[in-house]
């Protein structure tokens, strides 16, 4: 099974922390629309042989599209794609885009999942991010979506400088009394260039505090866990049968491809990354040229990239599968390196598949990046 991703690259105002391909210039987005649709078509060929199984609508700010658009890009890949007879087709969307009069019309499409923006509940914290919903319209287009879908997720940032751990307790109680299936939860990360970057630097914002950021998390993995919620990927939980099979399908490695500027796409061997600019983006689709730049991936590549992504998720590294794909100079390597990690209580093995702790899970990524083999 595989995967389409389609980047929308637009946005109604940058949030601070963001440093995501987009653009708050709505100007191009017809040619926008009808280039995302090219390129969909003139990729067909890739997966020939696959069968289509999620369909996910990324940005950027999907959900400034109209849902005439949206049915349009759909369709698009059902004409081009061998796809399954229920896809999971999630649509990122702002709580501000949400009136209940849209999310009845999307529930009538066939999008069937809403991954919503919320990040916090607190119209302090919202301010502070940029965010272009506020606090009411964040619980409003919740009480509506719920009416009419089931398959929801909503993100929530913790981390937040001056943010106590009972105000983050009260953001994690708002979302569960909304009774939805899944939340992606992430520590708010500082990116170079960004607008948070520039105020944290003039002393204008605090900077983060890594600390409070793994105590909250520490909150909200016992919380969530206490409330049916499988913590199935370092940043993600959800209830049973309700994981993102999007996002899941990057984690086990399976082939996706990737529709508009800046978007990503693997196929097993090869990773490829689209001109994250919308005008050369557009220029050349219109010229019928694939403005994709393609890297092959090493052994050493895939085996650092199954690392990362193994660590991060609840199914980990299989042992076996390092010795079969990569061999035994590569088992022998993380056996070394991972010995440390298990002596401090950080990773374990069990069945032949090695895991993060409970208290190595914050520090997942950091672990993976001393496991990574370099240079051969």
């Amino acid at each position: 099974m595989s995967g389409i991703y389609i980047h929308i690259p637009f946005c109604k105002q940058a949030c601070h922390y963001c440093d995501f391909h987009f653009s708050t210039s709505l100007k191009k987005k017809e040619e926008m629309v009808l280039a995302l649709a090219k390129e969909i078509k003139m990729r067909k060929d890739e997966f020939q042989d696959e069968v289509v199984e999620t369909i996910y609508f990324g940005g950027g700010t999907p959900s400034i599209l109209s849902n005439e658009d949206l049915n349009f890009l759909i369709e698009q890949v059902y004409q081009n794609y061998n796809v399954v007879v229920n896809p999971e087709i999630t649509i990122e969307a702002n709580p501000d885009d949400l009136s209940e009069e849209r999310i009845v019309d999307l529930s009538k499409n066939k999008v069937n999942r809403l991954s919503i923006g919320i990040q916090s509940f607190f119209e302090d914290d919202l301010k502070m991010m940029n965010r272009a919903h506020n606090a009411i319209e964040a619980q409003k287009c919740l009480e509506f979506a719920t009416h009419y879908f089931e398959n929801i997720s909503i993100d929530l940032i913790y981390g937040i400088p001056g943010s106590s751990n009972e105000k983050w307790k009260q953001n994690i109680a708002k979302a569960i009394s909304f009774g939805i299936p899944h939340i992606s939860s992430y520590a708010l990360t500082v990116e170079p260039k960004t607008a948070l970057d520039n105020f944290i630097k003039k002393g204008i914002i605090a900077s983060p505090d890594d600390e409070a950021a793994s105590n909250q998390f520490d909150i909200l993995v016992e919380t969530l866990q206490e409330n049916g919620f499988i913590h199935y990927e370092l940043s993600n939980f959800g209830k049973e049968n309700y994981f993102s099979k999007n996002n899941s399908s990057y984690w086990l490695g399976k082939k996706y491809i990737g529709i508009g500027p800046s978007a990503h796409s693997y196929d097993g061997k090869n990773r490829g990354w689209n001109v994250a600019n919308n005008s050369l983006y557009i220029k050349s689709i219109q010229d019928d040229k694939l403005p994709i730049e393609i890297e092959t991936l090493t052994q050493t590549d895939r085996y650092n990239e199954y690392i990362m992504t193994g660590l991060r998720t609840i199914w980990g590294v299989s042992l076996e599968r390092i010795e079969k794909e990569f061999g035994k100079t590569f088992l022998d390597y993380l056996n070394l390196q991972a010995a440390k990690f298990i002596e401090d209580n950080l990773l374990f093995v069990e069945n032949k598949i090695l895991r993060t702790t409970q208290k190595g899970k914050f520090l997942s990524d950091g672990i993976a990046s001393d496991l990574f083999l370099l240079n051969k």
